[in-house]
Parts: C-alpha cells; structure tokens; sequence
C-alpha cells in the first residue's frame, strides 16, 4: 500500500499543478485528500500567496513551505501548552531532505528559467510531484500518518 499511496500523492501533486494551481496549492490539496486532513477552502486558500517562492519572490520554494504546513497539521499543537517539538523537528528535517534532494531550497535557485514559461513550468511541476513523493515517504518513514486515514483507493 505505501508504495501506492506515493504515487497517488505524487501524480494527484503534479495533476494539481496541471490543472492550474501554484506549487503550494498542489501540495496542499493532494495531501489533504488522499491523507484526508480535513483541511477547508479557507485553510487551502493559504497556499496561494506561496508560489514563486513567496509571490514570485524567488524566495522559500511553495511546495517545500506547503510541505511544513502538511507536517503542521500532522505534528502541530492546537494549544499554546501543547509540545512544539515534534512540529519543529520533523519541519527540520523535511527541510533538510528537501534540501538535499533539490540542492537548495529557493525558488529562485531552484528553478532558473523566467516565471511562467514553458521551461519553468515544466521545471516546477518536476518539484512539485518530486516533492509530493519525499513527503509522502518521509510521513511513512517516521508514522506520522498513523492518526491520519488515508483515502481509499477507487
């Protein structure tokens, strides 16, 4: 199944994209479908202003900031007196992954073509699906999904 489930995250992150949403949007509405996180229109609509590295700021890349936010809501607290350590390291250690993975982790340096063109859509949707697979796995490698239900496959 966890295999599966990669994939699932990983084409439905890439579709979104395809279907016209920025690469934070894409993350944050694959996740909260297929690991049902029970995120609303509003909680989705943050993602919007990520893109581009912040507003096409070239900045912190979208897919890793929606990739945060995705651990937020698996590792977050609800209450100021609740432990913020679990979000803050598996947020760490995600950006380090990314980091790695991608060999940075700004837009800007990410993806070097101008905004909006062919090249750097198609470099941006390569992020974003390849993104969508290295959270999945990492949520898988560490069981951070075990409260969460993930959708059942059609």
């Amino acid at each position: 199944m966890g295999d599966v489930i990669v994939q699932s995250i990983k084409q439905q992150a890439g579709q979104n994209f395809r279907d016209g949403y920025n690469c934070a949007e894409a993350i944050l509405r694959a996740f909260n479908e297929n690991l049902a996180l029970g995120l609303g229109d509003d909680a989705l609509k943050m993602g919007a202003g990520f893109g581009g590295g912040m507003g096409h700021a070239g900045c912190v890349c979208g897919a890793l900031a929606a990739s945060i936010m995705v651990l937020g809501v698996l590792q977050g607290r609800a209450h100021k007196d609740q432990n913020r350590e679990p979000a803050y390291r598996a947020s760490e250690e995600f950006y380090c992954k990314f980091s790695e993975a991608f060999g940075g982790t700004c837009c800007r340096l990410l993806n070097l073509h101008p905004f909006e063109t062919k090249e750097h859509l198609r470099n941006c949707l390569k992020i974003t699906g390849n993104t969508a697979d290295l959270l999945m796995q990492y949520i898988q490698e560490n069981g951070l999904s075990k409260s969460q239900g993930f959708k059942e496959s059609p």
